[in-house]
């Protein structure tokens, strides 16, 4: 142990090794490439607010510009981590401290702490992961919404339980997913006003008697304005927690489409293809060809709802301040359970790309699998009089004699359904053979269903028309937000070059 803190006279001992090994060690290995780019932007940007308040003379902002232009050349990659530093905030000080000396390059930290600091870096961090997160997520909508139009006509079973249920088409499936990844998307689309505020002027938590300009701050890095209170500014990552959340939920999205896929492709259904591609194989078995990308995205889910709940765990009962448990704990699980749900959109996007349906089987299964009942029992309150209830026995009683039989769907007789109607109704239904046919024909049932929402592949075909739309005026959202970002970068750069003489 050395005889003092290479950071703090305060501190009259040296960090212990136990200490330097798990936390600064492992915090700063990974931190100072991660957080490099959003401390070099936040230091530029403090530096022209200290400047144009005259906080700094222009010789000291003049050194400090030089001095911070050849760190952001030379990269991360120049400095040697030193975990006696702590942190990768005070690395990067020492390189400054080291080009142009102490007196200078220690004023840039006028009027402002590390606790302002490393919330804006999560911010700025965030920032990038969301609108990513964003972009795949716009890519694997479009996907879903073509490929919902190009199958739209498809014929398929629907499934609840697991069990036959209704006739859809595979487009009518797929724009289903589309229409709750909208939903998702707009769960992070929302989060962004919270997220893009600057806490930069906070300080450690009670501001400063600095002249500083906040708004010009907070400007220069792209945000839409100022988080105004400053104990709220460095006591919270609510920002990070509801995007993992929505993460999460959109994870879950994935997975569920991940788990049909897995059960479409197995042998049993084989109702789906996939190239061999994004398909592995066995080490021992030479016939297996294995849905490796549909059974990670299931798992992604788990990751990312775990990220979410150690945030929530370690934030529990910290106090409402900058706390170490709150956000260097509480955000450690947030990055990468966000980089798997990026991983996630893509093996999404990949699967959705390249899912073929077998269109002659599916037609087929939905003819033979009793999933158009119901619109046999919409018949009979049609044509037959009878009430709902009522025509929903008789129709189960059809299927049951069916099965009985060892009959499909479309083998039903009109003979079969007047002895079904006799045997709960009392009566014959009187149905004549082409209502019963056009009953029991999946393609018309799918057709028939016109309303808001339907299966028909009009009907579909509107509402991927409308997502179509939904999609165009996220994007826009967007690529603003990413325009506004580049301009503050354009501005930042141009200012600190100009104190630089350059």
């Amino acid at each position: 142990m050395s005889v003092a803190s290479k950071v703090s006279r305060r501190l009259a001992e040296g960090i212990a090794p136990e200490v330097i090994e798990h936390i600064y060690g492992p915090r700063l290995a990974g931190e100072l490439a991660a957080t490099f780019p959003y401390l070099g932007a936040l230091n530029a940007a403090h530096l022209v607010m200290l400047a144009r308040q005259a906080i700094l003379t222009p010789a000291q902002a003049d050194a400090i510009a030089t001095g911070l232009l050849q760190i952001a050349e030379e990269g991360p990659g120049a400095i040697t981590p030193d975990p006696a530093l702590e942190d990768a905030y005070f690395n990067i000080e020492a390189r400054l401290v080291t080009l142009i000396g102490a007196d200078t390059g220690g004023r840039l930290h006028i009027a402002r702490s590390r606790n302002d600091l490393s919330a804006a870096v999560d911010r700025l961090r965030m920032r990038e992961i969301l609108l990513d997160l964003l972009d795949a997520a716009a890519a694997l909508r479009r996907t879903l919404i073509a490929r919902g139009a190009a199958f739209a006509d498809v014929v398929m079973p629907g499934y609840t339980h697991l069990q036959p249920a209704q006739p859809i088409t595979f487009g009518f499936y797929l724009t289903g997913l589309a229409s709750a990844l909208e939903r998702d998307a707009a769960r992070l689309l929302d989060a962004w006003p919270r997220l893009n505020l600057s806490p930069m002027g906070a300080a450690a938590l009670a501001t400063t008697t600095f002249p500083v300009d906040r708004t010009l701050t907070a400007r220069l890095l792209g945000f839409d304005g100022v988080l105004e209170h400053a104990l709220d500014c460095v006591a919270s990552r609510d920002f990070s927690v509801e995007i993992v959340a929505a993460a999460a939920q959109m994870s879950l999205t994935l997975s569920r489409f991940a788990e049909d896929m897995h059960v479409a492709v197995s042998h049993e259904f084989s109702s789906v293809e996939f190239p061999d591609s994004v398909c592995g194989t066995s080490s021992i078995m030479p016939q297996k060809k294995n849905p490796v990308v549909l059974e990670h995205l299931k798992a992604k889910a788990a990751h990312v709802v775990a990220g979410f709940a150690s945030a929530g765990a370690c934030i529990r009962a910290s106090h409402f301040t900058n706390t170490l448990d709150a956000h260097r704990e509480g955000q450690a699980m947030i990055w990468p359970a966000l980089g798997e749900a990026r991983r996630a959109l893509a093996l999404a996007g990949i699967a959705a790309a390249t899912v073929t349906p077998k269109a002659d089987l599916l037609l087929a299964r939905a003819r033979a699998n009793f999933s158009t009942a119901t619109d046999l029992a919409d018949a009979l309150v049609r044509r037959a009089g009878m009430d709902f209830r009522t025509a929903h026995h008789v129709a189960g009683a059809v299927v049951r004699h069916l099965m009985d039989a060892g009959l499909q769907a479309h083998e039903a007789t009109v003979a079969m359904v007047d002895a079904a109607a006799q045997e709960v109704a009392g009566r014959a239904a009187g149905l004549d053979a082409e209502t019963v046919a056009e009953a029991l024909d999946p393609t018309r049932s799918v057709a028939a269903r016109k309303v808001t929402g339907g299966t028909a592949p009009a009907e579909v075909r509107r509402m991927a028309a409308r997502m179509v739309e939904s999609l165009a005026r996220d994007e826009a959202l967007t690529a603003g937000w990413r325009a506004g970002i580049a301009a503050a970068e354009v501005e930042r750069g141009a200012a600190v070059r100009a104190l630089a003489g350059r």
